[in-house]
Formats: C-alpha cells, structure tokens, sequence
C-alpha cells in the first residue's frame, strides 16, 4: 500500500459539510492515529529540499503539522494566525475568498530577513490563504520557496496557483472534488 493509499485510508470524508456539495476531509481521524501522523510527518520531512530555518504553520491546522516538521527539520516555528489573534506588533495581509476578504497576520519580529522558510497547512484548496501566507512571509524578508500540505483538491488549482508564485508545492494525498 502506497503512503497516499495508507493516508487516505485515515482521512475521513464528512459530506455536505459545512454546507451542501462541499466534500470535508477531515483530518481528526489522521491526528487520532499515531502511526499515521508519524508517517504523514516522515514524507512530507522527506519531500523537502534544502535547510529550513523556520515553519509556518497556518492557523489552525498548520498548528499541528509545523511544530512536527520543525522538529524533524531542526527548524523552528512561524505563526501565522487569523486577524487579530496576536499580540504585540504585527503585519498583515488581506487576501480575497468567495465573498468578501479575509485577513492573516504575524508578528513583526518573528523572522530574520533572508530566513528560509518552509509553509505548512493540512489541505491546499483554492490557494487563497496560502497565497497570502507567502506575500506575507516575503513582506517581512522571509525566503519561501517551498510548501506542504497533507492533502491536496488538484480540480481548486491552489497548488497550481502557488507554482506560479515560484513555490514548490509537496503534498501527499489528493482527492477528487471539493
């Protein structure tokens, strides 16, 4: 069985949630399995290229997979979180979704300027919020070229979009739909 097959065979699908067509992979059942978050940890630690100085993870599930890679890539990690979830000095970006904007943020101070930077989310969709992670990690001097994502829905183009953006784009399991 291949580590997709293995994967998928952990994620479970949730229909019509959070409303009608939508197909929810949910990822709980992967997280409850310890074997299996070791083994989506170990491959997407694998598939990454070059020194890593930090993670980021985009909130709230990018939470559980950054401070694993940090680990196995002796790496720390990068917080980015929802609007107004932080304190201290931060900086901001806005990105569109389907109706209307949404905005991320991180500290100011969280990144050196030339600090390589790996981005980490459990699912890449559309590629709107992780678009905005990378303008936003750049904004600050960071250097992504690479990302990971447990689960990609190739038919969204999200991981396509983020290739345009010169990012090289690692995921382990794909699923039909959205």
């Amino acid at each position: 069985m291949t580590v997709a097959d293995q994967l998928r065979s952990l994620i479970r699908t949730i229909p019509d949630f959070p409303k009608p067509g939508i197909q929810f992979r949910d990822i709980t059942t992967l997280l409850l399995d310890p074997a299996g978050l070791r083994l989506a940890t170990d491959s997407m630690a694998a598939a990454i290229t070059g020194p890593v100085d930090l993670v980021a993870g985009i909130e709230a599930r990018g939470f559980v997979f950054a401070p694993t890679l940090a680990l196995a890539l002796n790496a720390g990690v990068l917080l980015i979180r929802k609007d107004g979830k932080l304190p201290g000095a931060t900086i901001a970006e806005d990105y569109a979704l389907e109706y209307g904007t949404d905005r991320i943020m991180m500290h100011a101070d969280a990144l050196t300027p030339g600090a390589r930077v790996l981005l980490v989310d459990d699912l890449i969709a559309t590629g709107g919020t992780a678009r905005a992670a990378v303008r936003l990690i750049r904004k600050a001097g960071g250097v992504v070229t690479q990302a990971a994502f447990v689960i990609d829905l190739p038919e969204l183009g999200g991981a396509g979009a983020l290739r345009g953006d010169d990012i090289e784009v690692h995921t382990l399991v794909a699923f039909e739909g959205h």
